[in-house]
C-alpha cells in the first residue's frame, strides 16, 4: 500500500513561471500564490483583509525571474493564516499567482506586477500533487484619470526624493477647484491639503465630486467658502509615505512643502502664504495632519485632525513601545488586540494582522510589506544595515527592540512637543483641532489622552481643542465638512482679488 505523506510533510507545490515576453528583463520581487474558495477573476485584492474572510497565501522573494525559470511554493514556503501549506484543508480552491515588482509603489496591484489567470482546482496537502501556474498578465502602466472641470489631476518629479533615491520618484496629487474658479480669474484662494486614511490614493478626489456625493453638493453651494483642495496621495516605495521626512521613505515632508505645494499654489492661482494654508487628515490622515503642522509650525495656519494614528508612542495601539517586552503578548499573557468593534469585541490580533503583513514583505518581514504595521515602521524607525527599514519588533516572536524604539522618538507627536514647546507653543497657538472617537477601533483615543494631558496644562496655553467622542469608533468626526470649512475660512480670511 502506497505510504502517503505526513501532513507535516506534504509534497504538495506550486511551480510558477512567466509567459515568453511578457517580461523585457530579469524580475526581482515578491512572488504569492493565493488560494481562495471563493471564485473571481482577480484574488489579490483580497490580500488586503487579515480577517475572517482572508484567503490562503504562499510567499518567497525571487531574484532574476525570467521565462524558463521556476518558482516554487511548497510545505516550506511562509504561509497564512495557516503555518505551513501542509495545514491546508483540502477541497476544491481559485488559485492564483502575483509577481509585486513594482519599486515604486508598493501594493499588489500596482502597475507593472505580473499574474496569472484564477483557475479552479481540487487540492490535497496529504495527496500532493504539482499545480503549474503561469504568470501571462500584467498590470497595465499609470494613467492619471482624465481631467475635469474642477477636478485636476498632477504628477511632478521630485529632485528631493530621486536625489534620495537614486531614481526617478514623482509627486502625485488630486485638486478639487472652486465653484467660481474660471469665472474669477484674477482671484486667488487659500489652500486645503486633505490626506486620507492609511494609502488613500490621489484619485479619491473623484468620489469627492461624484454625481451623488453630498461633498459635491456642499462644495458647490453658495454658501461655502472658496477655496482650493489638494488631496495628497498615500503610496510610496514602502506604502504610504505619511508624508514626513524618514530615514527610510526620503524627505517627504520637504518635498510636499518645497516642490508640490508651491507648483500647485502657482498654477492654480492659490495665496501661497502660510496664513492661507490649512490641513485636514482623519485617521493616517489624522496624524499625518498633525505632524506637517508641528513640523512645519509657520508653514501651515491650522490642521483639523480626526482620530490620528498613535500621536504617543506609549500607546502604540496597545503598545507601550518603550517599556513593553512584546507587541504580541500583554502583561497578563494575552494575545494583544489589534482591531475591536466599539462594543469591545475582538476582530484582530497585533500577530494575526503583522503575520498577514510577513507574507507580502521582502524577506518574510512586516518592515516591508507597505501595509499598516509595516508603513509605521518604514516612516518612524532607522534604516537598517541592509538599507531595509530596523525592525521595531521580530516579525515572528513579538519581542521589542528597544534600541531602535528610543529612536522612535523624533515621530513621538506628545514628545516632540513637550520637548520643544517653548518654542513650538507659541506658533501653535489655535492652530490645533482634534478629535476621537472613546470606543475607536483601534484604540487610538489612548493615545490623544495622553496628548490632552500635556496640551491641556502646556504654558503657553495651546488654545486649540480636543474633543471626544463617547462610545463612537474610528472616523467619527466632532463636526461636519461645511463647519470644518468655515473655521478654515475663518483662519485663513479666504479668497483675495477681484
Amino acid at each position: 500500500m502506497l505510504a502517503l505523506p505526513s501532513r507535516a510533510e506534504t509534497n504538495l507545490r506550486f511551480e510558477v513561471g512567466i509567459k515568453k515576453g511578457l517580461a523585457t528583463a530579469p524580475q526581482n520581487g515578491r512572488l504569492l500564490v493565493v488560494l481562495s474558495r471563493n471564485e473571481s477573476d482577480e484574488l489579490w485584492p483580497t490580500l488586503d483583509d487579515p480577517g475572517t474572510n482572508t484567503p490562503f497565501v504562499l510567499a518567497r522573494d525571487v531574484t532574476n525571474f525570467i521565462a524558463g525559470a521556476t518558482g516554487v511554493l511548497d510545505g516550506k514556503s511562509i504561509a497564512f493564516p495557516i503555518a505551513n501549506l501542509s495545514q491546508l484543508p483540502a477541497g476544491d480552491y481559485f488559485v492564483q499567482a502575483l509577481l509585486s515588482v513594482n519599486e515604486d509603489l508598493r501594493s499588489p496591484d500596482a502597475p507593472g506586477n505580473f499574474y496569472s489567470a484564477a483557475r479552479k482546482t481540487r487540492l490535497d496537502p496529504a495527496l500532493g500533487g504539482k499545480e503549474v501556474l503561469e504568470l501571462s498578465r500584467q498590470i497595465p502602466a499609470e494613467k492619471l484619470p482624465r481631467d475635469a472641470k474642477l477636478v485636476k489631476f498632477i504628477k511632478i518629479p521630485s529632485p528631493l526624493l530621486s536625489q534620495f533615491y537614486g531614481r526617478p520618484i514623482y509627486l502625485r496629487a488630486g485638486i478639487i477647484l472652486p465653484r467660481d474658479f474660471a469665472r474669477e480669474p484674477h482671484r486667488k484662494y487659500p489652500l486645503w491639503v486633505r490626506i486620507g486614511g492609511w494609502g488613500a490614493r490621489y484619485t479619491s478626489v473623484n468620489k469627492l465630486m461624484g454625481d451623488e456625493s453630498e461633498f459635491r453638493a456642499n462644495w458647490l453651494a453658495d454658501k461655502t467658502p472658496r477655496m482650493i483642495l489638494l488631496q495628497l496621495d498615500g503610496a510610496g516605495p514602502l506604502g504610504d509615505p505619511y508624508q514626513v521626512n524618514s530615514a527610510n521613505n526620503g524627505p517627504y515632508g520637504d518635498a510636499i512643502t518645497q516642490e508640490l505645494i508651491p507648483y500647485v499654489e502657482k498654477m492654480f492661482r492659490g495665496i501661497g502664504k502660510p496664513r492661507a494654508r490649512t490641513l485636514s487628515g482623519l485617521s493616517t490622515g489624522g496624524w499625518v495632519s498633525l505632524a506637517l503642522q508641528i513640523f512645519y509650525p509657520d508653514y501651515f495656519n491650522g490642521t483639523w485632525t480626526f482620530c490620528p494614528d498613535p500621536v504617543d508612542f506609549r500607546a502604540f495601539e496597545l503598545v507601550n513601545i518603550y517599556e513593553d517586552d512584546n507587541a504580541y503578548v500583554n502583561q497578563f499573557g494575552n494575545e494583544r488586540p489589534s482591531d475591536r468593534t466599539v462594543l469591545g469585541d475582538v476582530r484582530l490580533t497585533m500577530r494575526r494582522e503583522v503575520r498577514m503583513e510577513n507574507i507580502l514583505g521582502a524577506g518574510d518581514s512586516w518592515t516591508m510589506s507597505g501595509k499598516q504595521w509595516g508603513t509605521w515602521n518604514a516612516t518612524f524607525g532607522p534604516r537598517g544595515a541592509d538599507d531595509r527599514p530596523s525592525v521595531l519588533w521580530d516579525p515572528q516572536t513579538g519581542i521589542i527592540n528597544h534600541t531602535v524604539a528610543e529612536q522612535w522618538k523624533k515621530y513621538d507627536l506628545r514628545l516632540v512637543l513637550e520637548k520643544n514647546w517653548a518654542t513650538l507653543g507659541p506658533k501653535l497657538q489655535g492652530k490645533l483641532h482634534i478629535s476621537v472617537g472613546d470606543a475607536d477601533n483601534y484604540f487610538l483615543n489612548n493615545a490623544v489622552h495622553l496628548l490632552d494631558q500635556f496640551l491641556s496644562q502646556a504654558d503657553p496655553p495651546f488654545r486649540g481643542r480636543i474633543i471626544y467622542g463617547p462610545g463612537k469608533g474610528h472616523a467619527w468626526m466632532d463636526i461636519t465638512t461645511s463647519q470644518m470649512m468655515r473655521e478654515m475660512e475663518a483662519a485663513t480670511g479666504g479668497p483675495r482679488g477681484n
